[in-house]
């Protein structure tokens, strides 16, 4: 057992370590007034700095969730320590020497598990500098550095080292040092082998990881040769003092730039952090081998204090795991206070490859925040539809929607709203606003769980209601009776009875002119046993063809029917004429014209600022609204 601290030494390192170094060394504090400061407190999420430290007393207390202490009692559940291993980290700090009232100080069994393993970490990494700076060995992992643009002093400034391929020289460094196999083998720097304990890291390039205290507490490690089996890239496993869910490669280093700047980088990897410091962007950190989380969320909002101007933004690659990266970064982005971006680098470089190929000048313009990451998941969701369509934009919205839902601002949810309309190009913006609207009720009500699967696919774009069938398959929710399909039936019905009526004219439509799948399926029937005008020629052998022209069963029963069943006339009209005939033909038509006519103008708000494709677009739409105006004023003779 660790002797009891001399009471003494313990005031001493009170009075040595100031209570706002400490704490400031964990979240950003300002001033609150009376002497005092405050921040957003470490031990619960809240909105609004309930926590308040107070240098004159040495004393800190939260007042949402009643957390409070001097220094130590901080440190101790910050770091999740006991008494005595705060009170030693403290006095490292400070530079006193404690002492122990039973039996004195042994710095190899009395000191705190967690300090143990802290300082095999700083041990490690000095050897692993020094074998980078010095080791034949390492001159691969110099040429690997050289090759990404850093030199000999970067990799002195970010303690970057080389790991020998020897079986257990780290290990047997270690035990020199007094760590026993226990003690390596919980630090995950070392790994059982066959007769004992072997070094975990070996032939590689490392890199030392730092929680945001300063403190070494594991290791990245990247591949150097390809005799090597291993992942490219191995991270110290979990430990008592490393969980990689709450890391960030570079904070040490950054956060009192990102507290100062209210600004966060978030870039992919440890070169990447070293490019963009070397640049000037010293507010950059990576996770460390896993995804950006909510643990990593929270560590970044006690630095920005969420104030309105604090932004975060993320660089991903432009390749699809990248783009995967940015989209469950967004998952949380309404955890955040701060407003969240993401940056690209042309050609999909990280920002390693860009200091590279264009220089840190490069890399500071990549750190600029320009896309906002709501904007960027949004445009993957709907790049995934055929937006060209009312179907494609329909279902766009409902899968887009509940996103923009989950905006936990109004107005800011009404904004996005807005714009999703503009991506999809729906010219009714309030369509969009409201379905959001009722999403956001739905969760609310719900308890925040989002909308009821049932009530997700009710909402239609307008652009549908033209054509609502289009996008489902044929059924029995289909009700081929609804008025907005009669014109449509009404021609097909004159078509199978009647083709001299609308012959030569029925054969020139296309399939797409019939919303209902159905009467499509009967249309594309027609045209396969040779159109309205064979029926003309041939009527007694006309409507068996087209029975078996049809695909399946349901469309000969709809054929049949519409064989049979007699054409609506208006009452005093005792038989179908011309006038009638042309009536449909003309009604069908303009409803296909008006369909196109707002799928052009859907293009033309999606197509904003591309001159080439503006012009295109709107030379066709011209060509159709004069040709409804034809339609319109001259009916039949203008088809």
């Amino acid at each position: 057992m660790a002797g009891r601290i001399n009471d003494e030494d313990v005031k001493a390192v009170r009075d040595a370590v100031p209570i706002d170094a400490v704490v400031s060394e964990y979240l950003q504090l300002r001033n609150a007034g009376g002497g005092n400061l405050k921040g957003l407190c470490p031990f619960h999420d809240e909105k609004s700095p309930s926590f308040q430290v107070s240098p004159s007393k040495g004393f800190f207390h939260c007042f949402g969730c009643q957390e409070g202490g001097d220094t130590i009692t901080f440190v101790m559940k910050i770091d999740h320590l006991t008494f005595s291993e705060a009170v030693e980290r403290l006095a490292g700090q400070a530079g006193i020497t404690l002492r122990y009232e039973e039996g004195g100080y042994n710095p190899t069994h009395q000191r705190g598990e967690r300090i143990r393993l802290v300082e095999a970490h700083k041990i490690a990494a000095e050897w692993y500098a020094e074998q980078l700076a010095t080791g034949p060995e390492a001159e691969t992992g110099r040429a690997f550095l050289a090759e990404r643009g850093f030199d000999q002093a970067a990799a002195q400034h970010f303690g970057v080292g080389y790991s020998p391929q020897g079986w257990d020289h780290l290990t047997r460094f270690l035990r020199g040092k007094g760590f026993s196999d226990k003690e390596l083998l919980l630090s995950g720097l070392s790994q059982e082998g066959r007769r004992g304990p072997i070094d975990r890291f070996r032939g590689r390039l490392m890199w030392p990881i730092r929680d945001i205290g300063g403190d070494v507490v594991g290791f990245g490690a990247r591949k150097l040769y390809e005799a090597d089996n291993g992942p490219k890239y191995l991270n110290t496993p979990e430990t008592a003092i490393y969980k990689k869910s709450q890391m960030l490669y570079g904070i040490d280093l950054a956060k009192k730039d990102i507290a100062k700047a209210s600004r966060a980088v978030v870039v992919e990897g440890y070169t990447d952090v070293m490019a963009c410091h070397l640049a000037g962007v010293t507010t950059a950190i990576a996770t460390c081998g896993t995804a950006f989380g909510g643990d990593h969320i929270k560590i970044l909002r006690r630095l920005l204090m969420d104030n309105g101007s604090a932004r975060v933004i993320f660089t991903f690659d432009g390749d699809a795991a990248g783009q995967k990266a940015a989209l469950r970064a967004f998952e949380d982005d309404q955890k955040f206070a701060a407003e969240t971006y993401i940056a690209i680098a042309p050609d999909g470089m990280d920002p390693c490859d860009l200091r590279l190929a264009k220089g840190d000048d490069a890399v500071a313009d990549l750190a600029e925040p320009r896309t906002p990451l709501f904007e960027f998941a949004l445009r993957q969701i709907v790049s995934r539809y055929d937006l060209d369509t009312p179907a494609g934009r329909a279902s766009a919205l409902d899968e887009a929607a509940p996103v923009v839902a989950r905006i936990k601002n109004s107005g800011a949810q009404h904004e996005v709203a807005v714009q999703l309309a503009g991506m999809l190009g729906i010219l009714d913006t309030q369509f969009v606003v409201k379905r959001v609207a009722q999403l956001a009720r739905w969760a609310r009500d719900r308890g925040g769980k989002g909308p009821a699967p049932d009530q997700r696919q009710r909402g239609t774009a307008p652009q549908q209601q033209a054509a609502p069938a289009r996008a489902a398959a044929p059924g029995p929710a289909l009700n081929l009776r609804n008025p907005v399909f009669a014109t449509e039936r009404e021609l097909l019905k004159l078509a199978l009875q009647r083709p001299d009526l609308v012959s030569p004219a029925f054969d020139a439509y296309g399939v797409d002119e019939f919303t209902a799948p159905p009467y499509a399926a009967v249309r594309e029937a027609i045209l396969e046993a040779g159109g309205a005008e064979f029926g003309v020629q041939d009527p007694q052998d006309y409507l068996v063809r087209v029975r078996e022209a049809a695909p399946d069963d349901a469309v000969r029963a709809t054929v049949t029917e519409l064989a049979v069943e007699a054409i609506m006339l208006h009452r005093g009209v005792k038989d179908v004429d011309d006038v009638y005939a042309g009536a449909q033909l003309v009604t069908v038509r303009r409803r296909a014209v008006h369909r196109r006519i707002r799928d052009l103008q859907s293009a033309l708000v999606r197509q904003y600022g591309d001159a080439a494709q503006e012009a295109a677009t709107q030379n066709e739409l011209m060509i159709l609204q004069r040709y409804d105006r034809a339609l319109q004023e001259q009916g039949p003779g203008a088809l």
